[in-house]
């Protein structure tokens, strides 16, 4: 069953054929299909492989918008978070040494903007959700600010993957799901509370 495709042969065509069977096995046991689907979704995202998109349209497929939405939001953050420490206080010297110049910007981000910057990343579904998670790690920002803060940027794209897991079935590609007009709204969206935050400054330095 899908449980069992490693990580690397995780695709939309091995969904598609194993659906059948994972819809049957969902509905004889919906409380361990879902306690299952939780476990697997916060280890694929903490331990930072690669499918969390895919695993976000089973759930779609699987539990519906709602249930679905409950699960994935809960369990990419809590993911996101291990994966936040993990970094923190595990792979600190080695992750500040590859990414240096992209921790540079993500500082001057987060001393700027705080929150608010993290949330303006969040929304953007073409940073990689990896990549974030281990960058804030090295950043002083602290666990329970960066949960909600990561829990409400990532929601939007959450609930637009699974809505179109609904359809399984019919989908070709996943980089059909988002088209480019939506990955500019959600950036426009992103940077709505850090324009109005510049603005605020602005005037108030004016006045």
């Amino acid at each position: 069953m899908a449980w069992a495709i490693p990580p690397g042969q995780l695709t939309l065509e091995s969904l598609q054929r194993y659906h059948g069977l994972l819809m049957g096995w969902q509905q004889r046991a919906p409380l361990l299909s879902a306690g299952t689907y939780f476990l697997i979704y916060t280890a694929v995202a903490a331990l930072s492989i690669p499918g969390a998109a895919l695993l976000t349209l089973l759930g779609g497929a699987l539990f519906g918008l709602w249930q679905g939405t409950l699960l994935v939001s809960f369990a990419s953050t809590l993911g996101a978070t291990l994966a936040m420490l993990t970094s923190r206080y595990l792979l600190r010297e080695g992750i500040a040494r590859r990414f240096s110049r992209q921790m540079a910007t993500l500082d001057a981000g987060l001393a700027r903007d705080g929150a608010f910057y993290l949330f303006a990343l969040r929304l953007m579904p073409m940073l990689p959700f990896v990549l974030v998670n281990l960058l804030a790690g090295l950043t002083a920002i602290g666990v329970r600010r960066y949960w909600w803060v990561s829990q409400a940027g990532m929601l939007p794209a959450t609930v637009i993957y699974l809505n179109a897991g609904r359809q399984l079935g019919q989908l070709s590609s996943v980089r059909d799901i988002i088209s480019p007009a939506m990955l500019a709204a959600f950036a426009l969206l992103g940077l709505l509370p850090l324009l109005s935050r510049w603005l605020v400054k602005r005037f108030s330095q004016e006045s």
